[in-house]
């Protein structure tokens, strides 16, 4: 992240050439404002709380999270396991809580964004910086590349699911009932919570929160970290952010290997991982099967680049402060 002086003193201009060019999403614009706005008012809150509410909204973290690790992006981005329909059910309905908008647009962006990382076609490019690639490209109207590159992929396997288009169809009311009128009135009618605090710490508060803890996967783990499989990538082995995100910080093995459903090369003993204990839990009791791993290309991809090693013959590497790499650089790698 820059904070240098040019950087800082250079936002208003950069504002102030999005409006100019008509660039801002006025609507998810303000949207962000107003829930952060209330987030910041049910921060003030907290203390008034009732320890049940402050314990539910807690484990709402995690809960709502496995809605976007292990469902919309592990099982219906990248298909990397089979489920189950009530898995597939309870998936969709912890998601839409999580209201990150409808899983068919969660997992459009998100393979646009796998064939096309860190170019202009990228929905969230880290390229443009730390910011951007962490919410601003939500305030922005999509770049034409963005959306070119959707009409060139095929999706019409997400809407194959029931489960899936039905989430679709009541987007966005049903995310946003399940995301703050189910936890309020929940809170509400079972010890007792103030309806208006409920609403606040539980719905508004643990809704942001998970936000940016998704969001640390865009930005923080593209920007920061090792990149021990493949060095020629900007995504990283970030824990910090594995740990925000339950489990989604390994991010250098998961471009290498998309379709990997532990999006890590480790289990929980070595790499926190809690979406993989998850999913291997439920294929445990048959509710989930056909998990895909990527060990067996790492293995022999790696036996190839040491004989290449002994031989002489170079690896590209990334640099290690990756947002200095030109994008032409990253193109010719």
């Amino acid at each position: 992240m820059d904070f240098s002086y040019k950087s800082i003193s250079s936002i208003p201009s950069v504002v102030w050439y999005h409006l100019k060019e008509g660039n801002v999403n006025w609507t998810m614009t303000i949207w962000s404002i107003l829930m952060h706005t209330l987030t910041l008012k049910g921060l003030t809150v907290i203390p008034q709380c009732k320890p049940e509410t402050l314990l539910f909204a807690f484990l709402l973290w995690p809960m709502t999270g496995f809605g976007i690790t292990v469902g919309v992006h592990r099982l219906w981005s990248h298909r990397s396991y089979e489920a189950h329909f009530i898995v597939r059910v309870v998936l969709m309905l912890v998601n839409s809580m999580a209201n990150q908008t409808s899983i068919y647009h969660w997992s459009r962006d998100h393979r646009v964004h796998h064939k096309h990382s860190e170019t202009t076609a990228d929905p969230h490019n880290a390229t443009r910086g730390f910011f951007f690639s962490h919410i601003g490209w939500l305030l922005l109207k999509k770049d034409r590349a963005v959306v070119e590159a959707g009409k060139d992929m095929d999706f019409s396997d997400l809407l194959e699911d029931p489960v899936v288009r039905f989430q679709h169809m009541l987007d966005p009311i049903f995310p946003q009932f399940m995301c703050f009128v189910v936890p309020s009135y929940t809170a509400n009618y079972f010890w007792g919570e103030d309806l208006w605090k409920a609403f606040l710490v539980a719905g508004c508060v643990r809704y942001i929160w998970v936000k940016h803890c998704t969001f640390l996967v865009n930005s923080a783990a593209h920007l920061y970290g090792d990149h021990p499989y493949d060095t020629a990538s900007y995504p990283a082995e970030n824990p910090v952010v594995s740990w925000f995100a339950i489990g989604e910080g390994w991010h250098n093995w998961h471009h290498k290997y998309p379709y990997d459903y532990a999006c890590s090369e480790f289990g929980i003993s070595s790499q926190f991982n809690p979406s993989k204990l998850l999913i291997d839990a439920l294929a445990a009791v048959g509710l989930v099967w056909n998990r895909k791993r990527g060990t067996a290309a790492w293995s022999h991809g790696k036996a190839r680049r040491d004989r290449d090693a002994a031989a002489g013959i170079p690896y590209p590497r990334v640099n290690t402060r990756p947002w200095e790499i030109q994008i032409e650089t990253k193109k010719a790698l």
